[in-house]
C-alpha cells in the first residue's frame, strides 16, 4: 500500500486515468468517480474510487464498502473535511475535475437516493443485507 491507497484501488485509479474514465474491472464502466480527500486524523491526501451517480449539477455516492458492517474510511474523511475534488467521466468521453462539498443525506432524501443505486445495480441491495444493522450512508457532492 502506497500513500494510503491499496493495490486494488491503485489499479482502479490507474485504469480510470488510462481509459479516460472507463473502468472495465468488475464491470464499473463509466460509473466511478475519484474522490480526492484528506485523512480525517492525519490530513494526508487520499484518492478513493467510488460509485457515483449524477444528481442535477452534483453527484451521489454511497458509502457501501461492499456491504461491510463498517463504514469506509473515506466516509469519515469526508465528514471531517467535506470540501474535496472529484474526477469524473464526462459526456465527451474524457475526464473532468470539479471542486465539491460533501453533505450526508438523511431521512427520505437518503432513502430515495439509495433506491436509485439499488435500481441501477442489484448488488447494492445485497450490500444492504450484508451490512447488518448499518444503514449505508449516501452523500451528495455539490459543486462549490
Amino acid at each position: 500500500m502506497m500513500d494510503g491507497v491499496s493495490d486494488f484501488n491503485q489499479g482502479i485509479i490507474d485504469e480510470f486515468h488510462e481509459n479516460n474514465g472507463t473502468v472495465t474491472a468488475m464491470g464499473f464502466g463509466r460509473s466511478l468517480i475519484l474522490v480526492h480527500n484528506r485523512g480525517a486524523k492525519s490530513g494526508a491526501p487520499r484518492t478513493n474510487p467510488v460509485a457515483g451517480m449524477r444528481d442535477g449539477d452534483g453527484w451521489l455516492i454511497p458509502a457501501s464498502a461492499g456491504g461491510s458492517p463498517r463504514n469506509p474510511a473515506w466516509y469519515h474523511n469526508l465528514l471531517a473535511h467535506p470540501d474535496v475534488e472529484i474526477e469524473y467521466p464526462n459526456d465527451d468521453g474524457g475526464i473532468s475535475a470539479l471542486a465539491v462539498t460533501a453533505t450526508e443525506l438523511t431521512g427520505a432524501d437518503r432513502d430515495a437516493a439509495w433506491a436509485r443505486f439499488v435500481d441501477r445495480a442489484p448488488a447494492f441491495a445485497q450490500y444492504e443485507e450484508t451490512a447488518g444493522d448499518r444503514v449505508i450512508p449516501v452523500l451528495r457532492l455539490t459543486p462549490r
